[in-house]
């Protein structure tokens, strides 16, 4: 067995701020604690609450660790007492509670997932995040069947191009929301059916007009904001609103009677936050369910760009400039 190094290379924050707080530093390599596994990172995924967490925002849950990242793929370096799912040196892809911008990471056995079949290892990091939360927000808590029509906001996010391609694999007809025509036809691409300019329309026109006024099933959004009464409206009988960000506030003046008159339901979840079991729940139906799309060929991974670990600050940047189409990624070499 190789030994294991005692120090790694890390993104660290001097401080709350902006991306330029975020620099590289050294520090001890973590310990697989029981039931974890110690991944030898490839490859890190970039997401909005990384950004959040570095804004001071979005604090790590009690016993993780305190480096940004929590998507990461790469091989088994080192497993805790009672796992007995992985071996040294099998190549992993995970959802982290945290610790990911790091050449070394610890993650639960049962967060972890081999990569699907034909995907390389970038690819494969740059999953976990969105599929997790995909799987969770729109399948479990959402409860989108077949049929049904769903609201996508953000559809060239991360989130937003997985529950695209979710929600088509499974049947349902779908709907987003981008910033620009160019974004719009990349949707339409990858599997939407209709694609809103939310600067040029009104999304909520617009919905009416798809649905023959009868409104969505299910709305996916990040947003927040004003989008919550807009959303409500969007909605038909018996829909969901599943919240899962608010990148335009979690404060809102709104008219809830449509709740009442429409029998809606609202919902939301924190992925970082859910209790370990669900997420080892959710990890199995993905691998059951969603990995053979990727396989297959009907699901795909989308990489905008890949920046090395030590230009963090730049691919933070660029998240937020909210210029890009797929996912962000570090490469740790």
């Amino acid at each position: 067995m190789t030994t294991l190094p005692t120090t790694m290379r890390h993104v660290a924050m001097r401080e709350p701020g902006p991306p330029d707080v975020l620099g590289m530093a050294e520090g001890p390599v973590p310990q697989p604690g029981a039931g974890d596994v110690l991944i030898r990172v490839r490859y890190a995924g970039v997401n909005r609450p990384d950004c959040i967490q570095r804004l001071g925002n979005y604090p790590p849950p009690p016993g993780a660790s305190p480096i940004i990242g929590l998507e990461v793929a790469g091989t088994v370096a080192a497993i805790g007492a009672n796992v007995a799912t992985w071996r040294v040196g099998d190549e992993v892809c995970a959802l982290t509670p945290g610790g990911g911008y790091a050449e070394y990471c610890v993650a639960p056995a049962g967060h972890c997932l081999p990569p699907p079949k034909g995907l390389s290892l970038l690819e494969a990091a740059s999953l976990p995040e969105n599929a997790f939360t995909v799987w969770h927000n729109v399948f479990e808590r959402g409860k989108l069947a077949a049929g049904e029509t769903i609201l996508i906001h953000g559809g060239t996010s991360g989130i937003g191009y997985t529950a695209i391609q979710y929600a088509k694999a499974f049947g349902a007809k779908v709907i987003t929301t981008v910033g620009n025509d160019d974004k719009a036809a990349f949707c339409r691409g990858i599997g939407a059916d209709h694609a809103i300019n939310y600067r040029t329309g009104d999304f909520v026109a617009e919905v009416a007009t798809i649905t023959g006024k009868r409104g969505v099933e299910l709305v996916l959004d990040m947003v927040g904001g004003d989008y919550i009464a807009k959303n409500l409206r969007c909605l038909a009988i018996e829909g969901r609103l599943a919240i899962i960000a608010f990148l335009h506030g979690s404060k809102a003046e709104v008219d809830w009677m449509p709740i009442m008159l429409k029998r809606l339901t609202v919902t939301g979840s924190t992925m970082r936050a859910s209790p370990a079991e669900r997420k080892v729940g959710i990890a199995n139906a993905l691998r059951e369910r969603v990995w053979p799309l990727y396989e297959t060929g009907r699901a795909k991974a989308v990489i905008h760009r890949v920046f090395p670990l030590a230009e963090a600050a730049a691919a933070h940047a660029l998240m937020e400039s909210s210029q890009h189409v797929g996912k962000i990624m570090l490469d740790l070499g």
